[in-house]
């Protein structure tokens, strides 16, 4: 009798060993799991466009190159006003804010109000665009550079041409150099692919003159 119930004993000793194992491997598995399901499921790494000489970068770091295409891309489509700048102006900042700072967006906001008051927005169409041979330099302090502050904040010196009509009859057509501050905003990759956001001008724009030849080209 004693014997038939140590090897009981023994038996349930065993089996609770058993269930303990098991449910430290559910344990473990739904960790591993978890874990899993936590990791991003896209990585943005930008590349620089020259990669005659190979290229070793870490995947955070924004070549000027990129923090420049982003720039203009979205300082383009603010300042596009294919119809109607009362409309438009407004429409783009709303359409673009996951690419601006709040303080820029509130800038922007405050400049529509008061083009708004002054009726310098109605049936007024502008567009901006890069002005020829003044594209990305790699080449600091000159135009299309791009200044390194720190890791996470660069200012973009776009040069670009900006033209306005007025229901139909051209009133506006100079170049400027536009010093954008870029800042890193990883926070939203859904809604901001890029990584980065405007910070709206670093300083004051300034008026450029062309020379004729360069315009000619």
């Amino acid at each position: 009798m004693s014997r038939l119930r140590n090897a009981l004993g023994a038996r349930d000793a065993h089996i609770t060993t058993l269930r303990g194992v098991i449910v430290a491997l559910l344990i473990g598995c739904g960790a591993l799991w978890y874990g899993w399901q936590s990791e991003p499921k896209n990585l943005t790494i930008s590349i620089p466009p020259d990669l005659r000489t190979g290229s070793t970068q870490k995947w955070w770091e924004k070549p000027p190159s990129a923090v420049y295409a982003f720039a203009i891309y979205v300082w383009q489509q603010l300042n596009r006003w294919p119809a109607d700048g009362e409309n438009d102006y407004q429409r783009n900042i709303y359409a673009y804010s996951p690419f601006l700072t709040p303080s820029c967006e509130e800038e922007l906001n405050e400049d529509y109000r008061a083009r708004l008051a002054r009726k310098e927005l109605e049936q007024r169409e502008r567009s901006v665009f890069e002005i020829p041979g003044r594209g990305f330099n790699p080449e600091p302090g000159g135009p299309g550079s791009v200044e390194i502050v720190s890791r996470d904040e660069w200012i973009v010196n776009l040069d670009l041409a900006v033209e306005e009509t007025y229901a139909g009859t051209p009133i506006r057509n100079v170049y400027r150099r536009f010093p954008l501050r870029v800042v890193r905003a990883d926070d939203d990759p859904e809604g901001n692919p890029w990584g980065m956001k405007i910070d709206c001008l670093a300083r004051a724009s300034q008026r450029l003159e062309i020379p004729q030849e360069e315009d000619d080209s």
